[in-house]
């Protein structure tokens, strides 16, 4: 008789740790990976755990070990590693079977999946898991997308793995085939434009008020106790904190950011939809930039790389950083709210911020807040129409506008804040002026426009 709930493969950082999670919770779990010989090793460091581990070298065996409706949790690279692994698995599996990607996959790759098993009565689920390996061991941020059959399997597992927050288990089912998978992708976007928002301040502080990199750090940590508490803050504060020699450990970090694609994918998904993350948008290319370094070097040499001092203290700093996680925040949600209606997912706004609240790695205190704006209903995806968020962020905005007005005074480079204060400043105004683009594509190619007041498409007095 089958005795596992679940199996795992692959078993490298996130896997394992997800196995051991899974465990821990009282789950028989089979494990394999690809790589045979690292099971051994795996289940000899699974120590108190090991008993509701059950390894298997060969993958009949391993798909054998499972309670029937089976469920397969494979964590291996996302793309065709994960579409070679569907043909070998599924000759294995039976109707009702569910096969779940767990990696950072392409959202239309797990729809594609989905439909082409649904017709073997196969399922398919895309599970964005975010909070890197400490959170998969101890409790991560999990977002599923799949079938209703699926989720009666897997809910009472993700449940007990989940992060929790004040006794709510972060994670939920938030529709079908690439729900899961998507949310977790513009999930890493506000990722993306955080971190470059906090890069950005911790520069206008180093480099443009002076401030030595510990005092960078207390200041970090004092945030971290207010408005901006969040994990990113948090961990800002304790890696600035470190020196080597005397000297401050990230000086020694080559200034060249990696990037795995999640980033431009919410990015390119968003331009599809007729969206645009401004935020999210700068952070990819601040990224892509950083990476040209020997062509910054060399034109550092031609134009001078002077940075000049700022006329700014730490409050403003404070407010411009909240105001850009704020509108970060804001344009996540449109792009989300757009795929709601494209591909007819029932997405819940209000749930999928509560269950960013722990576990992943944009949790931050400002989602409560978002949690709540979206639970009162009437901001549908628009959360910045909200009363209490709208005076939260009419507070500081000066903060960001007075930051980039300095930064961009003084020499600083910051695309990702300039990003999100000219967002808001094109979404508060009611008359702006795409009237002069319209008139200019009528006049150069009779695309007409819309006159105010007036029904119909209309040309303009130059083609009379």
């Amino acid at each position: 008789m089958s005795q596992a709930n679940i199996g795992v493969y692959g078993l490298g950082t996130m896997g394992s740790a997800l196995a051991l999670n899974l465990a821990e919770q009282g789950f028989d779990v089979a494990v394999t990976n690809r790589e045979v010989e690292w099971i051994a090793d795996f289940i000899a460091e699974a120590g108190d755990l090991a008993g509701r581990l059950h390894p298997h070298e060969a993958l009949g065996d391993f798909v054998k070990a499972l309670r029937t409706p089976r469920v397969i949790l494979f964590m291996i690279p996302s793309g065709a590693p994960m579409d070679a692994m569907i043909e070998v698995v599924a000759p294995l599996l039976e109707p009702g079977d569910t096969i779940i990607d767990g990696g950072n996959a392409n959202f239309n790759d797990t729809r594609r999946r989905a439909a082409a098993l649904a017709g073997d009565d196969l399922h398919f689920v895309g599970m964005g898991v975010s909070g890197g390996e400490k959170g998969a061991r101890h409790g991560p941020s999990i977002m599923v997308g799949g079938t209703a059959h699926s989720w009666a399997q897997l809910e009472p597992m993700l449940r007990a793995i989940a992060a929790d927050h004040e006794g709510d288990p972060c994670v939920d089912h938030l529709g079908p085939d690439g729900a899961g998978h998507f949310v977790k992708t513009v999930h890493n976007g506000i990722e993306y434009a955080d971190m470059q928002m906090i890069a950005e301040v911790y520069a206008l502080m180093r480099f443009g008020k002076g401030m030595p990199a510990l005092d960078i750090a207390e200041q970090f940590t004092e945030w971290d106790r207010g408005a901006l508490k969040s994990y990113l803050v948090e961990i800002t504060g304790k890696l600035l904190s470190y020196e080597e020699s005397g000297a401050p450990f990230v000086d020694q970090i080559r200034d060249a950011a990696g990037q795995k694609g999640t980033g431009r994918w919410t990015v390119v998904e968003a331009i599809r939809m007729g969206q645009s993350a401004s935020t999210i948008e700068a952070a990819v290319a601040a990224r892509s930039w950083s990476s040209e370094k020997a062509l910054r070097q060399r034109l550092a040499e031609v134009y001078g790389n002077a940075r000049e001092a700022v006329d700014l203290d730490v409050a403003e700093l404070e407010q411009a950083l909240l105001a850009g996680r704020i509108l970060a925040y804001a344009q996540g949600f449109r792009i989300l709210r757009q795929a709601a209606d494209e591909f007819d997912w029932p997405l819940d706004f209000a749930r999928i911020a509560e269950i960013w609240r722990a576990g992943c790695i944009i949790r931050s205190a400002l989602l409560d807040d978002i949690a709540e704006a979206f639970r009162k209903g009437g901001a549908e995806g628009q959360m910045i129409e909200e009363k209490a968020i709208a005076e939260m962020l009419s507070t500081a905005v000066p903060g960001l506008r007075k930051s980039v007005c300095e930064a961009v005074a003084g020499g600083h480079a910051v695309p990702a804040l300039s990003g999100a204060l000219s967002f808001f400043d094109t979404m508060r105004q009611g008359s702006g002026t795409a009237n002069i683009i319209q008139a200019q594509r009528d006049f150069f190619g009779q695309h007409g426009f819309e006159l105010l007041g007036q029904d119909g498409k209309h040309h303009g007095p130059w083609w009379e």
